[in-house]
């Protein structure tokens, strides 16, 4: 088995499958810190798809890609949890 057949076989069904329990976790979140948590997760198994697809494919580009995605996800889940604790001070 190469390195390609354990991408494409065992990696991407894995990765594919936990987007979909991301999602229910996402839709079924009952508080909105539970979906900001399901939605870092979902970004953050997206780029593990595109480093999965830069590597099948040998493009570096990708993995760029990637980077501005995972600081855009870290920066969104900041912003998220200062405006949950400004809105818990509140109250």
């Amino acid at each position: 088995m190469t390195l390609t057949d354990y991408l494409y076989y065992i990696i991407l069904p894995v990765l594919a499958f936990s987007v979909l329990l991301i999602v229910y976790r996402f839709i079924k979140g009952p508080s909105i810190a539970d979906k900001i948590i399901a939605l870092d997760v979902l970004i953050t198994t997206g780029i593990g798809i595109i480093g999965v697809y830069s590597i099948i494919h040998g493009r570096s580009t990708f993995l760029d890609t990637a980077m501005i995605l995972a600081l855009i996800a870290f920066l969104s889940t900041v912003a998220f949890s200062y405006y949950l604790e400004k809105r818990n001070r509140k109250k």
